[in-house]
C-alpha cells in the first residue's frame, strides 16, 4: 500500500480474552502481516468500575501463545506510548478543552437524577431517549453557578443538529444516518476519564492508525466517530466491521458462557481454558481465521505462512459465522496427528504434570505414537495415560469379567496368561501377542475375549492404546505385578 498499514487491537480489561476479541486480534494481525505493516497492541482500561485485574495478563499470555505478538505495546514499547490509556488521561483531557474552546463541545451539569427523570418522561411520551441538550447553550452565570456549587461536569460533543453524516466501511459500503438521530456523546467522564468515543479516536489518530477492524457491533458508533474526527479536523481511518460470531446453533451471538444443556460441561469460550483443554495454537488460529474469512470454497488447512500470504478484506465475508465445537475439535485432532513425537510430547508433559503425575519425557515419549491418532486433545492424554504413570490401578473388581464370561474363567484366563507371560524369553510386543494369540487358540477363545480381563488388569479400562505395545513399555515386571493383584482380587 502507498502508506505504511497500521493497524490496532485495543481490547478492554473487563474480562479474560475471548474468542471473538481472539478473531479481532488474528484478522487485525495477519492484516498487518500480509501488508508489511504494524500491528498495535492497546490496552483501553479507562472504565474503572469493570476493570478486572487478571485480565491483561491473561490477554498477553493468550496473544503470545496464538502467536499474534504486536509490533508496539505493552511490555514491547513504542514510539507512541503509552499504551495503556489509564496513563493517558492528561492528552485526552487536553483534547476536549481544545473542543470546548473552538465550541465544538461543552460542559454538562446534569445530575444523574434529572438524566434518569429525562428518561422516564420520554418513555412516557414514546419519544426515543436521549439527552435534551439542556446545558448545551448555558449562559456565563449559569456555568459559574454551577461551578461554584461544585458540580462535577462531564464534556459532551456538540452534534450538528441539522444534516447527515456518512462513513465508508470497507465490507458495507457507504452508511449515512441522520444528525438529528445521534445524541450529544460524551466525551470526558466527571471523574476527568474519557469514555471510549474520545480515547480510542484520540489515540487511533496520535498512533497513526490506518485501518480499523473491529466487531460489528461497533457499527453504532462509528457515525459518532466520524464528527469526531471532523471536529478535530483529522481523516479518519478505513473501517472494516467484522461479522459476528454465532452461537454453534446459529441462533444469537456467540455467548461469553453457555451451557450447552443439562449435565454437559459449560461451552469453551476463553482463550486460556481452550489453552488449558489441550487444543494447539496452530489449530485455534487455522480454524478462527474460517469463522468470517476463506480463501476458496475448498481449503481449509493453512500454516501461519499461508494465512499471511493470503489474508485479504475482500474475502472477509458481512455474514455472521456460526462457531461449531465439533469441526474445530476435528481440525485440532489433524494438527496433533501431524506432530512429531518428541514436539507432542513435549506439548502433553505440562498438561499431565498439571493432572498431578510425575511424567518424564522418556516414558511419555514411548506412548506418543501409540495415542497420537485418538487424541482430539492433548487433554485426552490424562486418561489415556493414567494407567502408565501410577503405581497402581484403580478399578472395580467386576470389570475384570468380560460380558460373555464368568469370574472363574476371568481368573483362569489372567492365571494362564500370567504363566505364558512370565516364561516368554524376549518381552517385545510382537512376542508377547503371538504368545497370547496362541493362549486364546488353545483355550477357545476370541482373542477379543481372552484379553478382555488383561486390558483391564493392566490398564485399569476397558478401552486403552494398543495393549501389547503398552506392555512393553511397562515392563514385565509391572505387567505380572499387575496381573497378581487382578488374579487375587478375583481369588
Amino acid at each position: 500500500m502507498a502508506q505504511e498499514v497500521r493497524v490496532r487491537f485495543a481490547p478492554s480489561p473487563t474480562g479474560y480474552f475471548h474468542l471473538g476479541g481472539a478473531r479481532t486480534a488474528l484478522y487485525n494481525w495477519l492484516f498487518a502481516r500480509h501488508n508489511g505493516g504494524k500491528f498495535i497492541l492497546r490496552i483501553e482500561d479507562t472504565d474503572r468500575t469493570r476493570y478486572h485485574p487478571d485480565a491483561v495478563p491473561f490477554l498477553l499470555e493468550s496473544l503470545r501463545w496464538l502467536g499474534c505478538m504486536w509490533d508496539e505495546g505493552p511490555e514491547v514499547g513504542g514510539s507512541c506510548g503509552p499504551y495503556y490509556q489509564s496513563d493517558r488521561i492528561a492528552l485526552y483531557q487536553q483534547y476536549a478543552e481544545q473542543l470546548i474552546a473552538e465550541g465544538k463541545a461543552y460542559r454538562c451539569y446534569c445530575s444523574s437524577e434529572r438524566l434518569a427523570a429525562l428518561r422516564e418522561q420520554q418513555h412516557a411520551q414514546g419519544v426515543k431517549p436521549g439527552y435534551d441538550r439542556h446545558c448545551r447553550h448555558l449562559t456565563r452565570q449559569q456555568i459559574a453557578d454551577y461551578e461554584a456549587a461544585g458540580v462535577a461536569p462531564v464534556v459532551r460533543l456538540a452534534i450538528p443538529l441539522e444534516g447527515e453524516t456518512a462513513f465508508e466501511d470497507r465490507l458495507r459500503g457507504r452508511i449515512v444516518v441522520n444528525n438529528s438521530e445521534l445524541d450529544d456523546l460524551v466525551l470526558l467522564k466527571s471523574d476527568g476519564f474519557p469514555t471510549y468515543h474520545l480515547g480510542v479516536v484520540v489515540d487511533d489518530h496520535l498512533m497513526g492508525v490506518t485501518h480499523i477492524l473491529r466487531g460489528d457491533e461497533w457499527l453504532a458508533s462509528a457515525p459518532k466517530h466520524q464528527l469526531l474526527y471532523d471536529a478535530f479536523g483529522w481523516q479518519m481511518p478505513e473501517h472494516v466491521h467484522l461479522p459476528t460470531i454465532l452461537d454453534p446453533s446459529g441462533k444469537g451471538k456467540l455467548s461469553k458462557r453457555r451451557q450447552r444443556g443439562p449435565g454437559q460441561e459449560d461451552q469453551l469460550t476463553f482463550i486460556h481454558e481452550f489453552r488449558q483443554a489441550g487444543y494447539l495454537p496452530e489449530a485455534m488460529v487455522n480454524f478462527l481465521a474460517l469463522v468470517g474469512w476463506s480463501y476458496d470454497s475448498e481449503t481449509e488447512f493453512f500454516t501461519r505462512d499461508k494465512l499471511i500470504r493470503y489474508f485479504d478484506l475482500d474475502r472477509v465475508s458481512k455474514s455472521p459465522s456460526a462457531f461449531s465445537y465439533d469441526k474445530l475439535q476435528h481440525m485440532n485432532a489433524v494438527y496433533i496427528r501431524n506432530l512429531g513425537d518428541n514436539d507432542l510430547t513435549n506439548r502433553l508433559l505440562p498438561i499431565l504434570r498439571a493432572a498431578g503425575f510425575k511424567a518424564d519425557f522418556g516414558r511419555v515419549l514411548a506412548f506418543a505414537p501409540l495415542i497420537k491418532e485418538r487424541l482430539r486433545l492433548l487433554g485426552d492424554a490424562v486418561d489415556m495415560l493414567r494407567f502408565a504413570l501410577v503405581d497402581s490401578l484403580e478399578y472395580p473388581t467386576e470389570d475384570l469379567v468380560p460380558r460373555k464370561l464368568d469370574a472363574a474363567t476371568a481368573r483362569e484366563i489372567l492365571a494362564r496368561t500370567r504363566t505364558v507371560l512370565a516364561a516368554l524369553p524376549s518381552f517385545q510386543h510382537a512376542v508377547t501377542e503371538a504368545a497370547l494369540r496362541e493362549l486364546a487358540d488353545g483355550m477357545g477363545l476370541k482373542l477379543r475375549d481372552a484379553l478382555g480381563s488383561t486390558r483391564v488388569a493392566i490398564t485399569g479400562a476397558a478401552v486403552s492404546p494398543p495393549l501389547f505395545e503398552s506392555m512393553e513399555i511397562l515392563g514385565r515386571e509391572c505387567v505380572l505385578a499387575r496381573l497378581d493383584e487382578a488374579i487375587a482380587r478375583l481369588g
